[in-house]
């Protein structure tokens, strides 16, 4: 007899007219009493239907100001988390829980426990600082979270007699033991977006757009950093070019999407994605998407609401998590 085999492929999403999606989301929106966030690295349709977008930073506290009953997070699995553990009087959904982050990935909880239980037994005396993409479970471990736009004034809370242990973005504690002085003991974790951009398409970019300005992230490796004009999180980049009114071209270093709302903000400019593979015309394709931010879909969006799941249910280590969270974020 013949075992039938299960089907393991993911549902093919059907073409629908986005505009129709748009007028159902916003339906559903009033039905449920809901409130739509969206991270900047998310595709352009879904920042223009949100009513908050920004980065993790601006996200986080614009959470605790929602007033209505349900928050949709567009966005990563640890964005949700931290929605849902600053609000937790809230109901968060989001478009699909499968979209995790390479960052949170490469630092689990267990071993992060494991590594400062060594630390300790070798005499190290430390506080942990965690870059805010990590899971809950490791926020519960760690004495302060930073995002880029904070980082600084967060390292500067840390005690002077006090060692950092720095998890789980090794570029950008490089980065911000570099601007602070302060030594750290770096976790090897990175972001795969960041990861990719190529030093020779950048330079090679730089060359074909005389006068260019290069935008960089602090997530990017340190080469990238060296050759940056500015270098700063999502909220520097866009308070950066919308100081500027004169017409420039910006080559951006960060996920390619950051470009929707540099556009929308100060559309006098021009916008090149770094680092992509090198056209013959010198342009660049947006090869630095995040394959987890682009699992948010207006479809998924719309179902999400329609069916009030995927949640994120409250954990028990939530609580331990809220304490840093809030000290850090909201204080």
């Amino acid at each position: 007899m013949e075992i039938p085999r299960l089907n393991t492929t993911a549902p093919v999403e059907v073409y629908e007219d986005p505009l129709e999606v748009m007028e159902e989301i916003d339906y559903l929106k009033k039905e449920n009493s809901a409130t739509i966030l969206a991270h900047f690295y998310v595709d352009g349709d879904l920042q223009d239907i949100a009513d908050f977008t920004g980065d993790s930073l601006k996200l986080a506290r614009d959470a605790t100001r929602v007033k209505t009953s349900t928050i949709v997070f567009c966005g990563v699995h640890f964005m949700g988390e931290s929605a849902k553990i600053l609000c937790p009087q809230k109901r968060v959904l989001m478009p699909d829980l499968l979209a995790g982050c390479s960052l949170a990935d490469s630092c689990p909880a267990d071993k992060l426990a494991a590594y400062q239980a060594e630390l300790r037994s070798q005499g190290h005396d430390f506080q942990t600082v965690a870059y805010i993409n990590t899971t809950a479970a490791v926020k519960a471990l760690c004495d302060w979270i930073v995002t880029s736009g904070n980082a600084r004034e967060i390292i500067d809370r840390v005690p002077a007699n006090k060692e950092i242990l720095f998890v789980p973005d090794q570029h950008l504690g490089r980065y911000l033991s570099t601007v602070t002085g302060r030594p750290m003991i770096l976790w090897p974790g990175s972001c795969m977006v960041h990861e990719i951009f190529s030093i020779q398409d950048l330079l090679r970019a730089r060359r074909r757009n005389p006068g260019s300005v290069v935008l960089a992230h602090p997530e990017c490796p340190a080469n990238i950093l060296e050759v940056a004009d500015v270098i700063g999180g999502t909220e520097k980049m866009r308070n950066y070019v919308a100081s500027i009114a004169e017409p420039r071209t910006f080559l951006v270093a960060t996920e390619a999407n950051m470009i929707h709302p540099l556009k929308k903000l100060a559309p006098q400019h021009e916008y090149i994605p770094v680092p992509g593979i090198m056209a013959s015309t010198g342009e660049t394709c947006a090869c630095n998407r995040c394959p987890h931010m682009a699992r948010n879909t207006l479809q998924k969006v719309r179902d999400c609401l329609k069916y009030t799941r995927p949640e994120i249910v409250w954990q028990p280590y939530f609580a331990k998590a809220q304490e840093v969270l809030k000290r850090s974020l909201l204080e």
